[in-house]
């Protein structure tokens, strides 16, 4: 079985939208330099319910390696540079899903 692994960010007070652009940025770059990402989305939360966080990431892996991978990778190191001082809290989740056919 594959893998999801999904995170979600609150942001601390004062962030601007042109540093969640910076994220969105560096995020976007990941999917061609990190092969292991077999699917990958990610954005600001759409405001259509209560007590949501702020932003989402979910990347679909083929195992806990190919996570391993992805969270040490260099570039994903450094997006998590930038988003580190804007994070007042994050939650993240890993499950299980079926292989893509």
């Amino acid at each position: 079985m594959a893998l999801r692994h999904i995170a979600l960010f609150r942001w601390t007070d004062g962030v601007t939208s042109e540093q969640v652009g910076e994220v969105v940025d560096g995020l976007s770059r990941l999917p061609s330099r990190i092969p292991e990402l077999r699917a990958y989305t990610f954005g600001p939360d759409l405001g259509v319910s209560d007590g949501t966080y702020d932003f989402g990431v979910v990347a679909d892996l083929a195992d806990e390696k190919a996570l391993t991978v992805y969270r040490e990778h260099p570039d994903h190191q450094a997006v998590l540079a930038v988003m580190r001082p804007l994070i007042a809290d994050r939650a993240s989740v890993q499950i299980h899903i079926a292989d893509p056919e």
